[in-house]
C-alpha cells in the first residue's frame, strides 16, 4: 500500500517517503521535519494511527495528517478528524481520490501560507515605526498609542482631515491582541442615516425599499477584531442609539430583524469635528461620547510639527519612487525650507500628494523648488476661472449651497438637512466649518 501511495504520488511530481511502522513516523517527522502531510493508516501493529495522530500534532501542529480507514472503522476516523486529523479517505480506494485529498490539503496550506505572508505585510506596514516624526508632539501621540493598544479600552482619535487618523487606527489595531482578526473602516460622512444603519447593522430582506436579501453588517464583519469609525461626527441619533447599545450590551438588531446579534467589538472613532460643541447642541449623544472618550488621542496638524516635515517628505520620496518606478535621489535643502514655510491645509495627505507629483515630474536627480508648485502660488495646480484654488472655489459653492437651503426652509435646520440630504450634525459641522450664521 505505501509504495503504491509513493509511485502514484511521484507520478504527480510530489516527493514522500515509505516507513513500515506508526513508531517510525513518529522519529522521522521528530527528527526530520520537512514533511507537509502525514499519510497514515489507522491500524497497524505496534502504534495505531490515532497515537500517531497525536504525536504529530503535539510535535508540530502545522503538519496535516490524514488517516485511511476502512468501511468497518469510519467511526475512528471521525473521531480522528475530531482530533486533528485534515481529512480521511476509505480503503479501498481510486487513485484519484487520493491525488484529489492531497492536493487539497496542499491548496489550503498554500492559501494559509499567503494568509500568513499578507498578515505579516500588515503588520509590517502598521507598525509604530510607521508613525513618521521626531516633534515633541507625534513623540506623545506615539507614547499614547504604544500604551493603549494591547488594551480593550474604546479610543477617540480627533485632528484634522489628513493627519493620519486611519493609519493610528490601523497601528492601534495591529499591535493588538485582536490583530488576526478584521480591521474594518466605515466611513460614516459618506453615507445616508438610512445606508449606514444597515452599512453597520445589516438588514432583512423587506426591511426597506431596495432590501432585496438578508445582509450582514459591518459589525458582524469585524468580529473579534476593531471597527474604525471614521467622521463619527456625522452620525444621526437614531445610529447613535444603536451604536450605544453596542458599546453597552455588545449586542444590536440588524434593520427589520428583532432577533439580538451578539459582537465582540472593539471600537476606535475618529472625528475633525467638535464633538463636545455637538453634545451641548443636542447633536450627539452625551452618553455615547464618554462612551467613545475611554481614551481620546489628538492628532497634531503638520504646520503644528513642521520639523517633521523633512522626515516625512524623505519617507514619501522612498515610496513614491518605488510606485513610479523612479530614482530621484533626494530633496534639496531649498525645497526642504519650501515645505516647511508652508501651512498643509491638507495636512499629511497633501504633503505626500505634494512629494509624488513632484517625482514624477521631477526632471533632476533632486527635487528643486520648482519642482514643488504649491497651492497659495499664482503658479502650482491647476486653479479655478476666477484665479482661485479648486478647493477653496467648492467650499464657496457649498457655503452658497447651505445658506440658500436655509432661507428656502425657513432656517429649519432638520428640513435643511433633508433636502441636503445629510445628518444635522453634518449639517452644524458644516456651518461651524463655513461660518454661517446660525440665526439666518
Amino acid at each position: 500500500m505505501g509504495e503504491m501511495c509513493k509511485e502514484l504520488l511521484k507520478s504527480k511530481g510530489y516527493t514522500s517517503e515509505v516507513v513500515s511502522s506508526g513508531k517510525e513516523a513518529i522519529e522521522k517527522v521528530f527528527m526530520d521535519g520537512v514533511y507537509s502531510i502525514v499519510l497514515t493508516d489507522l491500524v497497524m501493529p505496534d502504534i495505531d494511527g490515532i497515537e500517531v495522530l497525536k504525536k504529530i500534532k503535539q510535535q508540530n501542529p502545522q503538519i496535516d495528517v490524514v488517516v485511511m480507514t476502512s468501511y468497518g472503522t469510519v467511526t475512528n476516523a471521525v473521531e480522528a478528524m475530531k482530533l486533528g486529523a485534515s481529512d480521511y479517505i476509505t480503503k479501498p480506494f481510486k487513485r484519484d481520490e487520493l491525488v484529489v485529498v492531497i492536493e487539497k490539503i496542499l491548496q489550503m496550506q498554500r492559501l494559509e501560507g499567503e494568509v500568513d505572508r499578507l498578515r505579516s505585510e500588515l503588520g509590517e506596514k502598521y507598525t509604530f515605526g510607521n508613525i513618521i516624526g521626531e516633534s515633541a508632539k507625534i513623540k506623545k501621540v506615539f507614547e499614547i498609542i504604544s500604551n493603549v493598544s494591547n488594551t480593550e479600552a474604546n479610543i477617540l482619535i480627533q485632528g484634522e482631515t489628513g493627519t493620519g487618523k486611519e493609519l493610528a487606527a490601523r497601528a492601534i489595531h495591529y499591535n493588538s491582541a485582536r490583530k488576526n482578526y478584521p480591521f474594518v473602516k466605515v466611513d460614516c460622512a459618506a453615507l445616508t442615516e438610512t445606508l449606514l444603519e444597515s452599512e453597520l447593522f445589516g438588514h432583512e430582506k423587506g426591511a426597506f425599499t431596495g432590501a432585496i436579501k438578508d445582509r450582514i453588517g459591518r459589525f458582524r464583519t469585524a468580529d473579534h477584531g476593531t471597527i474604525f469609525l471614521d467622521e463619527i461626527g456625522n452620525i444621526s441619533l437614531a445610529v447613535q442609539a444603536k451604536l450605544l447599545r453596542v458599546l453597552q450590551d455588545s449586542e444590536f438588531e440588524a434593520v427589520g430583524g428583532d432577533k439580538p446579534i451578539k459582537v465582540d467589538v472593539r471600537i476606535i472613532a475618529a472625528t475633525n469635528a467638535d464633538l463636545e460643541g455637538n453634545v451641548e447642541k443636542g447633536l450627539f449623544r452625551r452618553d455615547l461620547f464618554y462612551r467613545l472618550n475611554v481614551i481620546r488621542i489628538f492628532l497634531p496638524p503638520l504646520r503644528e510639527r513642521a520639523d517633521d516635515i523633512p522626515l516625512l517628505a524623505s519617507h514619501f520620496l522612498s515610496i513614491h519612487n518605488e510606485k513610479n518606478r523612479k530614482t530621484v535621489e533626494g530633496i534639496s535643502r531649498e525645497a526642504i525650507n519650501k515645505l516647511m514655510s508652508y501651512t498643509w491645509q491638507g495636512n499629511i495627505r497633501e504633503l505626500e500628494n505634494v512629494i509624488e507629483r513632484a517625482v514624477i515630474l521631477c526632471k533632476g536627480k533632486v527635487i528643486e523648488p520648482a519642482d514643488i508648485p504649491l497651492y497659495q502660488e499664482k503658479t502650482g495646480f491647476p486653479q479655478g476661472l476666477s484665479g482661485k484654488p479648486l478647493q477653496e472655489l467648492m467650499d464657496q459653492v457649498e457655503r452658497q449651497i447651505i445658506i440658500n437651503t436655509l432661507e428656502l426652509t425657513g432656517t429649519d435646520k432638520e428640513k435643511a438637512a433633508k433636502v441636503l440630504q445629510i445628518s444635522r450634525a453634518s449639517l452644524y459641522n458644516k456651518l461651524n466649518k463655513h461660518k454661517i450664521n446660525e440665526s439666518l
